[in-house]
């Protein structure tokens, strides 16, 4: 199942393989725009038989950014270089995505940092200041004006990052929000910045819609299971198109890691919600790859340092299960 084509919204996959995003804090003059490392990486990932590249983190705001090496999708001025990208994505016979994010109090850029509630992530981050009701809409805007940069470079998929304790994350959380107004309190209330977010993207585009969330916080009173699968019906409601299913990053707390140890929340997700699903973490091998699809455990495999580490993984992996891939005609005497 592997490399069976996989359709979602108006876009056909021709495998199910997916590089998940990696930030690689890359943009070296601190402009967010992309520079020729992200146009190698990105498109060495295409050549390589890859269904679906997904860019990494992209900050909607210059403040929003992880770092100040982030790439960024803030400002028209970037909106050049990512077309370029997309272009040489497309040039391999590949489909791109790009996360739009904005890193709340784990930003490590100067200046002031904003966050649903000022409390720091640790002790070594700063405290960030609790949003005005301006800040919050001033958010939403930014989500939806790089969501039209989006359609301008050409990108055959957003994903929305609400996951690992950045700031759509702090919001959907009780454990980083403590709001007593309408964005704060009850799941609903937790929920609306996002809900908002969605329907303002939706807007402005058309294409398959995906979202990453932490299906588990590991802290008692974080939210459970059962609250991110209410989510994901609320999404669901939305026309979101899958769940990229990850973990943790609220709150300093070490998961207990092993091969697929996120694979559970894909399925559970998926089953609950009957809404397609991708798996991702420590997924490193052909046949455990292609079983979780067997299994009907998540619709894509979403790969990380594996595609670091390999670029070239879908032929590797198309020998192990004894299936053909097509082969650029440049490397045809190499992969024979």
């Amino acid at each position: 199942m592997l490399f069976t084509p996989f359709t979602i919204g108006n876009l056909e996959l021709k495998n199910r393989i997916v590089m998940s995003p990696m930030c690689m804090y890359s943009c070296y003059q601190e402009d967010g725009k992309i520079t020729n490392w992200h146009k190698t990486h990105y498109s060495s990932r295409a050549v390589g038989q890859v269904g679906l590249v997904m860019v990494e983190a992209s900050a909607v705001t210059a403040q929003g950014r992880i770092s100040p090496a982030d790439l960024g999708i803030w400002s028209d001025d970037q909106t050049a270089g990512l077309s370029e990208l997309v272009s040489l994505i497309h040039e391999n016979d590949g489909r791109i995505g790009i996360q739009l994010a904005h890193a709340g109090r784990k930003s490590m850029v100067e200046g002031p940092i904003i966050a649903p509630s000022a409390i720091a992530f640790n002790e070594q981050h700063r405290t960030p200041e609790a949003m005005t009701i301006d800040q919050i809409e001033d958010t939403i805007l930014s989500f939806k004006n790089a969501a039209v940069r989006a359609v301008e470079a050409g990108f055959d998929v957003i994903e929305i990052h609400a996951a690992h304790g950045y700031l759509i994350n702090e919001f959907l959380s009780p454990l980083s929000n403590l709001r007593t107004d309408e964005y704060g309190g009850d799941r609903d209330r937790r929920y609306h910045i996002l809900g908002r977010i969605i329907t303002a993207i939706k807007e402005c585009w058309q294409g398959p819609l995906f979202v990453r969330i932490s299906a588990a916080e590991y802290h008692p009173e974080g939210n459970s299971l059962e609250d991110i699968t209410y989510y994901t019906e609320r999404m669901k409601q939305q026309s979101v198109d899958l769940i990229d299913c990850s973990s943790g990053g609220v709150v300093p707390a070490a998961p207990q890691v092993f091969p697929g140890f996120q694979v559970q929340y894909a399925e559970h997700i998926r089953e609950q919600t009957k809404i397609a699903t991708g798996a991702v973490g420590l997924i490193t091998d052909a046949m455990q790859a292609n079983t979780i699809l067997e299994n009907n455990q998540a619709d894509l495999i979403f790969l990380g340092r594996e595609l670091l580490r390999d670029p070239y993984w879908a032929r590797r992996a198309s020998d192990q299960l004894n299936g053909t891939i097509d082969i650029p005609i440049q490397y045809e005497r190499g992969w024979m």
